[in-house]
């Protein structure tokens, strides 16, 4: 595993735990896999679908009975993000408050990363 252990590589806001755990019982999901792709005018998208079950090396956040499981080539570039849920008149997402995020596109549709670095890593522990 790439993340620290007995630290999370990503919080939940308490929004995001009843959002989670709220989808996940509708779909009866095992948990919400989180990763990055390269994609979008930034450079990089956050993905989201259900998971079936957890991988070898993925992280998994537990809360409250919401289940996050992190892809693990995305650890690194999620490192110290806190996933939140926000509604207003016109939208209803998750959002993402990263420390390794750089940039975002206009549209919000994508972000430019950059892993976290040795220091970082090192002021997690």
């Amino acid at each position: 595993m790439f993340g620290i252990p007995g630290k999370a590589p990503v919080t939940l806001t308490p929004r995001a735990v009843t959002q989670i755990t709220r989808l996940m019982a509708r779909d009866g999901a095992f948990g919400l896999k989180l990763g990055v792709k390269k994609g979008g005018c930034a450079g990089m998208e956050y993905t989201m679908d259900w998971a079936a079950d957890v991988g070898k090396f993925d992280e998994v956040v537990e809360q409250d009975g919401a289940r996050v499981i992190i892809d693990p080539q995305a650890v690194l570039y999620l490192l110290g993000t806190e996933m939140d849920y926000k509604t207003d008149k016109l939208s209803a997402q998750f959002v993402f408050n990263n420390p390794n995020q750089t940039s975002a596109c206009g549209c919000g549709e994508s972000v430019n990363l950059t892993p976290a670095n040795k220091d970082r890593l090192e002021a997690a522990k």
